[in-house]
């Protein structure tokens, strides 16, 4: 059953790059929304996120494959993304989220922020009904791209960098 799963997603990552969406908020600014983060205490507003480096949104779900194989390949690649900030986050229950979080270590990455958007804020904002969902932008919070399913690491520094 494992190799059936490995084979499917690299199969699925072996196709080209992923097209961005036409969301119609391009080179609009970040939206205001706001996070549970992981210390379960701390409310974050992503109006708080400071310019100046690029932003990558990252909305997934704790059980999703795809989800999981992106975060990996994050990982896999973030030495090469140290000046990207990350806010990686669900609308799933706090435990599933924290569960992720301490299964991917994250805790270990500074540049990476984990919670949960526990009004749904996002996924009305981009009408975002699928996950993954990577919404990427430039370092004056203008967003540059957004994509629905799994995207490389690669794809996700080429984007913010341009």
């Amino acid at each position: 059953m494992r190799i059936c799963a490995v084979l499917l997603l690299v199969i699925l990552f072996s196709c080209n790059e992923r097209k961005p969406l036409q969301t119609g908020y391009e080179g609009k600014p970040l939206p205001s929304f706001d996070l549970l983060l992981n210390d379960s205490i701390t409310h974050f507003n992503t109006s708080n996120v400071p310019a100046g480096r690029p932003v990558v949104l990252f909305y997934f779900s704790p059980a999703c494959p795809y989800c999981r194989a992106e975060m990996a390949d994050i990982i896999k690649g973030i030495s090469s993304m140290k000046q990207i900030q990350f806010y990686v986050f669900t609308s799933w229950p706090f435990a599933a989220m924290k569960y992720f979080y301490q299964h991917y270590q994250l805790e270990k990455y500074p540049n990476i922020a984990v919670g949960v958007d526990y009004k749904l804020s996002f996924q009305k904002h981009f009408k975002a009904y699928g996950v993954p969902y990577t919404a990427i932008y430039d370092a004056d919070r203008k967003l540059k791209h957004a994509y629905m399913g799994a995207i490389f690491s690669k794809q996700i520094r080429e984007v913010a960098e341009k």
